[in-house]
């Protein structure tokens, strides 16, 4: 797969990957932030205007979409942390939890709603699953855009980071 530059989509998602790296968290901490400075690519920032996940919403970056509603993507994880990884996210740009508003309660509740269905349909519900929402740069967010993450398909440590 090719991004319209003619660079690999690879190269684009290692140099702003959406999930913490592996390893403790103090190490990967700021890792996309370093790169994203470092990028050969200074327009692609984390603005609302060239937010990765805004892109996959409007279709200008390639995704193995398992759903879409007129407010809900969810996709899965080029990097997956378990055997089912998927991305659940709203539509509309929203930088993390702590910048919802009161006014987001009906997306953030499909959010949540369509990563349990999602864990239904996967077949994760009996043996169960796992959502995190990581929020700020210390929470381990690496795009800002407010993502939901459906971990499943294997047994889950404790503490996750």
């Amino acid at each position: 797969m090719v991004f319209r530059d003619g660079l690999p989509t690879k190269y684009l998602w290692d140099r702003f990957e959406h999930c913490a790296a592996p390893g403790p968290p103090a190490r990967s901490r700021g890792r996309a932030q370093r790169l994203l400075r470092s990028s050969p690519f200074p327009a692609l920032t984390m603005t609302q205007s060239d937010c990765l996940f805004c892109k996959l919403v409007a279709g200008d970056i390639p995704a193995d979409v398992v759903f879409r509603s007129d407010r809900v993507l969810a996709f899965r994880d080029i990097s997956p942390q378990a055997p089912v990884h998927i991305l659940v996210i709203p539509s509309e740009h929203i930088g993390s939890l702590d910048q919802a508003g009161d006014t987001h309660a009906t997306v953030l509740g499909e959010v949540l709603l369509t990563a349990r269905d999602l864990a239904r349909s996967e077949g994760l519900a009996e043996g169960g699953y796992r959502t995190v929402i990581n929020t700020g740069d210390d929470g381990g967010q690496t795009v800002h855009h407010l993502h939901l993450h459906l971990l499943g398909g294997r047994s889950m440590t404790w503490p996750p980071g």
